[in-house]
């Protein structure tokens, strides 16, 4: 390993990528936990995806983690991760670090880097000091189900998103200018309204210069002159997207380490995660709400419910935490005066989560103003929209409260997530 990055929770990784003249327009499918309750999109990718080789064989939607017959999905996973690597349809990229440009459904162009973290610098501990944090609450029985889908895979495909907080351009940036003079792994439009995906593999100075800038954005000086503290744990990356998968590698090597001599977990691939990085900082990285509909309640109740939870509410805009609604009788909104909290967000989870327990019913995470009042509007449930948060406010809040409320923001629009491109050997 470049000993460069020893101590910055992240390196360069073995870089699993299709052969030259696979269809990489059927290769690459959307992350697991998009379109959980819209099954028809996920028709379609299977559609186009046919025989073909594809990531839709290597990874299990997360709208099916549910399905009685789930084991027989994962062993179908399992199978197919061996018979892709028994028919040598990868090339491997030794010691690699890719630089991408993800062209979004807006026409904007959102660059990263694809490399490993440590996932001994990782603790999704609320208040954690370590180096990767999570930046919203872990929910732990959420951990399990995914633990049975990644601990016998051979290979993992990563959707988890870091952020760097590098207003002065310093890490991405640089090599953003030098594209045209690196090599290029792969260039394609993607299926579903995914955009487009460009890579190319970072050469070994520049992994150097990328190795002394993430240096310098974990030292004293940065948390001193971006948060005003000094001599504390450095947050270095916080977790944009995909908490819940890098908690789930994280509990499938700390397994691991139950059952591995303590001399050899250095060596163990399942220490390791791939992920994408990228700055915060950056134009076409937008923050969107994250919405909740709820399924299987009575929406007149519950909202009776809310302003019983919170005497103080009352219907219609006003100051302090406003979330709107939509349900089969009606749209409208409701206001918290003097909140709790500092995120509607935060107000509106804090219901749900005391009345489902109470009450029952089930809610889902929803990207998209239209998606969430479709939804919303059908007999038996209601969709609440969110303001989005800002996002100066992320860094500054996992450093000081520790983490946000659970599902507070999204990386833009569902289409423009991460899709499986390149995947790592983790066996």
């Amino acid at each position: 390993m470049n000993s460069k990055f020893e101590n910055l929770g992240v390196k360069p990784a073995d870089i699993l990528l299709p052969k030259a003249g696979t269809d990489m327009h059927r290769w690459a499918v959307v992350a697991c936990d998009q379109f959980t309750s819209q099954p028809e999109y996920w028709e379609e990718a299977d559609r186009i995806a046919g025989d073909a080789p594809s990531t839709l064989r290597l990874i299990l939607p997360e709208s099916k983690l549910g399905d009685a017959n789930v084991d027989e999905h994962i062993a179908a996973i399992n199978r197919s991760m061996e018979d892709y690597l028994a028919r040598d349809i990868f090339t491997t990229h030794g010691e690699a670090v890719i630089y991408i440009e993800r062209t979004q459904s807006d026409g904007a162009v959102r660059p990263g880097l694809v490399a490993a973290v440590d996932l001994e610098k990782y603790d999704y501990t609320p208040g954690s000091g370590s180096l990767i944090r999570a930046t919203e609450g872990t929910v732990l029985e959420r951990i399990p189900p995914r633990v049975r889908v990644r601990k016998d895979a051979p290979i993992e495909l990563p959707h988890v998103m870091l952020l760097i907080d590098d207003p002065e351009k310093i890490c991405v940036e640089p090599i953003t200018a030098a594209k045209d003079s690196m090599e290029r792994v792969y260039d394609f439009d993607l299926m579903l309204k995914g955009g487009h995906l460009t890579g190319w593999k970072l050469s070994a100075r520049q992994m150097d210069q990328l190795a002394d800038a993430l240096g310098r954005l974990a030292s004293d000086d940065a948390m001193e002159s971006k948060y005003g503290l000094r001599g504390v744990a450095p947050l270095l990356f916080a977790v944009g997207d995909g908490n819940h998968s890098l908690a789930t590698a994280k509990t499938c090597y700390e397994n691991l380490k139950k059952v591995t001599p303590e001399d050899q977990w250095a060596s163990l691939p399942a220490r390791y995660a791939l992920v994408e990085i990228e700055n915060l900082h950056d134009d076409a990285l937008k923050f969107e709400a994250i919405h909740r509909v709820v399924f299987g309640v009575d929406p007149e109740k519950l909202i009776a419910a809310f302003k019983e939870f919170y005497p103080n509410a009352h219907e219609g805009p006003g100051v302090g935490h406003t979330v709107t609604y939509t349900h089969a009788g009606g749209a409208g909104c409701l206001t918290v005066p003097n909140p709790r909290v500092q995120l509607a967000v935060g107000t509106l989870q804090n219901f749900l989560d005391a009345y489902l327990k109470e009450n029952g019913g089930e809610v889902d995470y929803i990207h998209g103003d239209e998606v969430t009042d479709e939804l919303g509007s059908k007999p038996g449930n209601i969709g609440f929209k969110l303001p989005a948060m800002g996002k100066d406010q992320l860094f500054k809040t996992v450093i000081a409260d520790g983490v946000l409320p659970r599902k507070t923001f999204s990386m833009g629009h569902a289409e423009d997530k991460r899709y499986y491109v390149e995947g790592r050997k983790i066996k």
